[in-house]
């Protein structure tokens, strides 16, 4: 590896010591002058020599005409060492460089010549740096382009959210409508908000609204919390006078309702059992229980519905408990049944008293009857 690095050194440097307008001389290798090799300057076959490709660059070159010559140099004692053949690389070389720089001054000529008003390069290219941007010394020119950069960046933020909640709001509500039933939703509420104000329009055209008491006043607020707007809470009231209240309201009044009717119906068909507990009755009792917990499987769905729509966070709703609505269903019918009890018991003795009191009366109505 030694011996390959010193032979392509070498080789560079002899490159860089011979003339450009001299032709190359013979090479003396081990007493032996090597002056049959007869040079050929054509440049398409010089790099097939190379084995490179035209248009490629300066350092492709050099890397396949360092690659040959460690292959072909008669001192690198390789297997492929051939003489000729180093002659030919090295003319090669020297032909596809004269090409190359050939090339590169007529491109350079041509440019000039098609833009000869084109600005040249400032002699200070310092001040270029930083995106051309501040004044003063070097650091405070860094400062400054520092800056720059932070409120380009912020701009850059901005536009961006812009952008997007303009892409937001530009969709209209039946298309943000993801499903049929918000699109019915929101045609409905569109629908209403249209009759509403034709209903409006027709009532002024007719003069249903001329000599009002209180035309030209303002609305007299239903409430004085600073921390509601007074415009929503008006409208909120004035639809819960009409009759209209919010979905959040009718689905919590369903929710309730629902429970209620649920635990009834438990408590109904546990007395219905009746006690002592066959397993009969038991079997009956457990495909009762069964059916409540689907019940109330299907209650806390509406449940989750419900805490979406809710405005309020203190007006949110928990799951029910099927098993311990069971268990309360149960203590329900044991306190009912002691109950029934305690009442039987109070009957009996009330007409034992009675039949003690009026024994002898009751006894003489038997006599005169018969």
């Amino acid at each position: 590896v030694m011996l390959t690095n010193n032979i392509g050194h070498h080789l560079m440097v002899r490159q860089a010591m011979i003339p450009r307008n001299l032709k190359p001389f013979p090479y003396v290798c081990g007493n032996r002058m090597l002056s049959g090799y007869k040079p050929k300057s054509n440049v398409k076959e010089s790099y097939k020599i190379l084995e490179v490709e035209e248009g490629c660059s300066l350092d492709d070159i050099r890397n396949s005409y360092r690659n040959l010559a460690k292959r072909y140099h008669p001192d690198s004692g390789s297997a492929t060492a051939d003489s000729e053949a180093f002659m030919k690389v090295e003319e090669a070389y020297r032909v596809v460089l004269s090409d190359v720089a050939n090339k590169k001054k007529s491109n350079e000529n041509n440019e000039e010549e098609e833009d000869p008003f084109k600005l040249k390069a400032p002699q200070h290219r310092h001040y270029l740096s930083f995106e051309g941007v501040g004044f003063g010394t070097p650091s405070q020119r860094e400062k400054q382009y520092m800056q720059f950069r932070v409120d380009r960046a912020t701009e850059q933020v901005l536009e961006y959210r812009k952008q997007r909640l303009e892409g937001q709001y530009a969709v209209t509500d039946l298309m943000k409508a993801k499903d049929v039933r918000q699109s019915k939703k929101v045609k409905i509420t569109q629908a209403v908000e249209r009759l509403v104000e034709d209903l409006i329009q027709e009532s002024m055209a007719k003069g249903d609204f001329d000599n009002l008491s209180g035309k030209g006043k303002p609305l007299q607020k239903f409430s004085d919390c600073p921390h509601i707007d007074p415009m929503t809470h008006n409208l909120n009231r004035i639809l819960i006078d009409n009759g209209y209240q919010p979905e959040w309201i009718l689905m919590q009044k369903e929710i309730r309702e629902t429970i209620e009717q649920l635990r009834k119906s438990i408590v109904a068909s546990r007395s219905k059992l009746g006690e002592p507990m066959t397993p009969y009755k038991q079997k009956q009792w457990n495909r009762i229980c069964e059916h409540f917990i689907e019940d109330i499987r299907k209650l806390n769905k509406r449940i989750d519905n419900f805490n979406l729509v809710v405005p309020i966070l203190s007006r949110q709703m928990v799951h029910f408990s099927a098993d311990k609505e069971i268990v309360r269903a149960q203590k329900t019918h044991e306190a009912l049944m002691e109950n029934r009890e305690a009442s039987n018991s109070d009957s009996k003795e009330n007409e034992e008293e009675n039949v003690k009191r009026f024994g002898w009366k009751s006894s003489l109505f038997k006599w005169l009857n018969l």
